[in-house]
This record gives structure tokens, sequence and C-alpha cells, in this order.
């Protein structure tokens, strides 16, 4: 397992992390959330993210029991904040400094940590004042409770503005998570530019494109029972467009090159993710401990990039390259309570 500074820091973090967004606490029992993270381990994974949204705080107390007995200093704890939590008041949302200073304290509750590695805003508040913020940041790190700050899914004006004010304030803002794999682009224009201005890296997730670039789902297919798609529009939610038929044969006609290179599909479109110099870091799922060490073994891997640029140019008519959509995709206001 490759270990690379995260920005322009000292911190080192693992190429490939494990979170547990929609697995630990919710579609994955505890037995097995463990045993995915000893893999992880085993693999030489280190680094680990999580929010406080996740499960509903759940994934966190998970994540901190299964990393419980491990050498804190040997490893990289990765949580966000900004989703409402709890019981959802009014305060409960948000990057104020009211909602800040207390999700940190629950979140080290939770994880069993006097400290996270990366403290991240899960979203760009639109409704708080964004030196109240950083401010706010600036004093977790001081307390010791955080020892950097990242962002997820800010556009670059938001990453300039925020980068600006945390060197105000004398604190080191090295990262930001967005969405980003073969098929969703939107970073490549102004988001990557910016962060490598700016001294920030990128940890991507969704790099298999919610499953698709691992070709299960097939076009003219039913979707495969269990499924995230199926189980997805089984409660009513909008169908991805990864789900397309263009997009499906596309990708259909991508993995007979992974074939060619000895790799799997899912391997394949993380070393093209991974080959991009501003992406420090791939976040990868897993609801089995199998999963890691398949998908890791990646590293392992040479994969011609003559071949990758193969697959990128095959994906790139249904690919979605729009900037905008970073803010298209983001709440414009804090979400409602109920």
């Amino acid at each position: 397992m490759a270990h690379v500074y995260l920005g322009n820091s000292g911190l080192k973090v693992s190429e490939i992390i494990l979170g547990n967004w929609l697995t630990h606490g919710s579609s994955v029992d505890d037995d097995t959330a463990h045993a995915t993270v000893r893999a992880a381990l085993d693999v030489g994974i280190s680094t680990f993210d999580t929010a406080d949204v996740y499960a509903n705080t759940r994934a966190e107390s998970v994540l901190g029991e299964a990393l419980r007995g491990q050498r804190r200093e040997s490893l990289e704890i990765f949580s966000k904040v900004y989703w409402p939590t709890g019981p959802k008041g009014p305060n409960d949302e948000g990057l104020s400094r009211k909602h800040i200073l207390e999700s940190i304290d629950g979140t080290l509750s939770r994880l069993g940590t006097d400290y996270v590695d990366l403290y991240q805003a899960h979203r760009f508040d639109t409704e708080t004042p964004l030196e109240e913020t950083i401010t706010a940041f600036a004093d977790v790190v001081r307390s010791g409770k955080a020892l950097y700050i990242g962002v997820s899914e800010w556009n670059a004006d938001q990453i300039r503005r925020g980068v600006e004010l945390a060197r105000e304030a004398k604190i080191q803002l090295i990262s930001n998570q967005p969405q980003y794999s073969l098929l969703w682009r939107v970073i490549e224009g102004e988001v990557i530019p910016a962060s490598e201005e700016l001294g920030l890296s990128q940890i991507v997730w969704s790099p298999l494109a919610q499953g698709v670039l691992t070709g299960k789902y097939r076009p003219g297919e039913p979707l495969p029972e269990g499924s995230r798609a199926a189980l997805a529009e089984q409660s009513g939610e909008q169908r991805s467009r990864f789900l397309e038929t263009d997009v499906l044969e596309a990708v259909a006609r991508v993995l007979p090159l992974a074939q060619e290179a000895g790799v799997t599909p899912a391997q394949l479109a993380l070393a093209w993710v991974l080959r991009h110099p501003n992406v420090a870091s791939a976040i990868i799922g897993a609801s089995r401990p199998e999963q890691v060490a398949s998908n890791t073994a990646v590293l392992e891997q040479r994969i011609d990039d003559a071949l990758l640029d193969r697959a990128e140019e095959i994906l790139a008519p249904v690919a979605v390259t729009d900037p905008a959509e970073t803010v298209r995709n983001a709440p414009q206001q804090r979400p409602a309570n109920p």
C-alpha cells in the first residue's frame, strides 16, 4: 500500500481509503463491518473516512469499535460535519460555530479517540458566514481535536475563499472530497486547477460510479436483485443517470479492456482515478472483507496508460463534465427541519 502526502502538508495517507457510507451501521452488520476493517488493515490501509451523518452517527460508532486496540498514531481517521444528525433540531445542521464545536465532540466520543486527523466540511453552507465557519474550524484545530481541515464538494470559488481565510487563521485547509470517476469528471475544469494552485489534494468518492463501472449493470437487463441500484429504485429514489442505456452500453465496451489488462473492471476504474496527479486517494466501500483485497490489488498491477486512455475515450461521450454540476448538486440552503 502506497502512502502519499495529502495536499501541501506533511500528512501521509494511504492511496486507498476505506469509507463506511451506506455500509457500517446500516446495510452491513457489525461483525462484518469489523471484519472488513481488519481486512483493510491487513492490506496496509491506514486511512479511514466516515461522517457523523452516516447512519445518523452509527457509522462513526461502528468504526470506532472496529479500530479499538489499534495504535492510534498509525491511523489516519477522517470525519465530516454539515448534514443534520440526532433529533435534527434548529442548530443540528450546517457550519455554524455552534454546530461545528458540538459536532466534533460527538464525533470524537463515538470514534473513541482524542482527535481526528482530518475534519471536513461535508458541504458548503450558504447560510453561515464563511468567516464564522473557518474561525470555528481554527478553534477545533488549536484545541487539538483535529489536525487538519478539508472540504467536500466545494466549487473552485468556494475553495479559494476558504483557503484564503484559513491562511489568515493560520490553519491548513489541505483537501477536497469530491465525486470523481470515468463517468463523473466535473472537477477537472475548475476545481482541480484551483486545488493544484492552492496546494490541495482530492480525496475522491464513488470512483466506481455507484458500482456501474464494475460492469454488474447490463443494458437491457433487469437490475441485479439486492444491488444498490435495485434497492434505490424500490425505495422510490430517482434513477441514476449512470443507469441510462447509453452509459451502460459504453461501459460494456470498456469491459474487454479490463480483461485485456488482466484486471477486474473495478480495478481498471480505480487505476484511472489514481493516475491523476492531484488525486491523493480514492475511497472505497466494502460490504464484505474480500472486496477490500480485490480492489486494493490494483496497486500491484501495472495497467498500460494507453489502455486507460482508451477507456477514457470510450466513456468520454457519456461522462458528465460540466463544472456547474458541483453547485447544482449541492444544497442551496440548509435542509428543512421536519
